[in-house]
């Protein structure tokens, strides 16, 4: 910190300068070859320490009885050493994942103890309250421990695994300073051939992590024969049993699955023994967020809307629709009329703040869809819904559906919504009375479309097509009229979807 200050030129003390500049000289001996002005253009100090300002070249050397030294970029740190490797094990902690994230549960491991490993290669998994993320190997070298099983709870900080670090900077090991200056001239001629990522484990031309290499190993195959199903012609591990199996090498289903049988099989024999299930995931998310739920004031308001020309719509959506990967559905519309409804109403695409008594109203309309996985409930948004199409709205919920099917959501996709649709009709139901997701101020709920008798203007009956929709809201920011007149509007253009066409910018 000190040398720091003296190189940014905050140290004024002249006499407090001398002494450092003693104390450098005490302890620094002159280098094996000195570095000239051609080297780091620059004022010199003393005979035998250089303090840099402005200099060309981004090194500058100089050994210590015991230590050598490298200097690089455009200012001394001592940080820099304290982050080298010492003693070969290094730990890898759990760094902090997201804002607020105290803790992480670790859904697998990609590495055993015994790999090598290479940087930036993956080694595990885990999962916040926002999202799932893979945690990549800082260092090159070999799995010392692993310290935690899938499905632990790791705190942020907590050590994940040790690596043996197979290159470890000796400290007394000194290089003539001409010899180093060649490696830095190559360092400038040569970054067209340098590369931050490196290449993927190959074993026999082929894609593998060294768990799966292991266990081909384990069976006696060889690797090239094996069918690969991964990405790239990655050989996975499920590509291995399953080739085991053919060969005759494995009898019965493999382990994993006959694990899944014996956790089933007491239930369809009978048992009735008590079982306890640990939250994890989105499910303690939605713990933290409905218990924050339960201090609201909520109201409800509840509405009738036909959606015959709805029906239609889509229909015709349908035949236009060439493309097989896009799936038209209901919920893109009704996501786009409900942006075009909350443009002339923004109080209800606001954030609360219950601290400073401030509503904010959103510029942006990040409108949320709840979605049940196999891993829980998550609300994803889909951002900036005024500025997009139908179409593009149909795409990106296509893309937030495949993403929470496999608990690939960013935190991205998850944070930052305004408001909230729930679409429990998708799975049943006249209507709900859903939750306000705090710090959002209002949610939506909506009930199956059916067809029911309905009187039409002229006094006869007809059938219609009728969905029933729920609004929750936070009665300390919205009353009751401000929700009625929204959803008039909102209802409007649902009932009469060419008017999107008149208010579309």
């Amino acid at each position: 910190m000190i040398c720091r200050k003296i190189y940014q030129g905050k140290l004024r003390n002249s006499a407090l300068r001398q002494t450092i500049f003693r104390w450098f000289q005490s302890s620094v001996e002159t280098p094996v070859t000195p570095v000239t002005s051609t080297v780091c253009s620059g004022k010199r100090i003393q005979s035998q320490l250089h303090f840099l300002r402005n200099y060309t070249t981004p090194f500058c050397s100089y050994t210590k009885s015991n230590a050598s030294f490298t200097l690089r970029g455009c200012g001394f740190s001592t940080q820099a050493a304290l982050d080298i490797p010492v003693g070969g094990i290094i730990d890898i902690p759990l760094a902090q994942t997201g804002e607020g994230i105290a803790e992480c549960e670790l859904i697998k491991w990609f590495v055993q103890e015994g790999d090598q490993v290479e940087e930036f290669q993956p080694l595990c998994e885990v999962q916040s309250d926002k999202a799932t993320i893979e945690i990549t190997s800082r260092y090159k070298g070999k799995i010392s421990q692993i310290l935690h099983v899938p499905g632990s709870i790791v705190k942020v900080g907590e050590t994940l695994l040790k690596i043996g670090v197979d290159e470890i900077l000796d400290p007394t090991e000194t290089y003539d300073a001409s010899e180093k200056m060649t490696s830095v001239e190559s360092d400038f001629s040569d970054t067209s051939d340098i590369s931050s990522v490196p290449e993927e484990t190959k074993m026999g031309g082929v894609l593998s992590t060294p768990a799966v290499r292991n266990l081909v190993k384990q069976y006696g195959l060889d690797i090239n024969d094996v069918p690969a199903t991964g990405k790239d012609g990655r050989i996975l591990k499920e590509d291995v049993i399953n080739y085991a199996m053919q060969k005759g090498l494995i009898n019965g289903a493999p382990a994993c699955a006959q694990q899944k049988l014996s956790e089933v099989s007491p239930l369809i024999g009978g048992g009735y023994e008590d079982k306890t299930l640990q939250l994890r995931g989105y499910q303690r998310a939605m713990v933290k967020s409905m218990t924050l739920a339960a201090r609201i004031p909520h109201f409800y308001y509840v509405e009738e809307i036909n959606c015959d020309a709805l029906v239609d719509l889509k229909t015709s959506f349908k035949n236009e629709t060439s493309d097989p990967e896009i799936k038209h559905t209901f919920l893109p519309v009704l996501i786009k009329s409900l942006s075009m409804a909350l443009t002339t109403h923004p109080m209800l695409n606001s954030r609360f703040s219950e601290e400073s008594y401030e509503v904010i109203l959103k510029g942006s309309h990040n409108i949320g869809i709840a979605m049940a996985t196999p891993n829980g409930l998550v609300v994803p948004n889909i951002k900036n819904v005024q500025s997009l199409s139908i179409l593009e709205i149909t795409k990106e919920l296509s893309r937030l559906l495949n993403c929470a099917k496999i608990n690939k959501l960013s935190s991205d996709d998850i944070s930052g919504g305004t408001i909230t649709l729930s679409n429990i009709g998708g799975i049943g139901g006249k209507f709900g009375s859903p939750l306000v997701n705090s710090p959002e101020v209002a949610i939506i709920a909506m009930g199956r479309i059916q067809k029911i008798p309905h009187f039409a203007e002229d006094g006869n009956v007809c059938p219609a097509s009728v969905m029933t929709i729920n609004i929750g809201a936070d009665h300390r920011v919205l009353d009751g009229a401000t929700v009625a007149r929204f959803c008039n509007d909102w209802k409007k253009f649902v009932e009469k979807p060419d008017l999107l066409l008149l208010h579309t910018r």
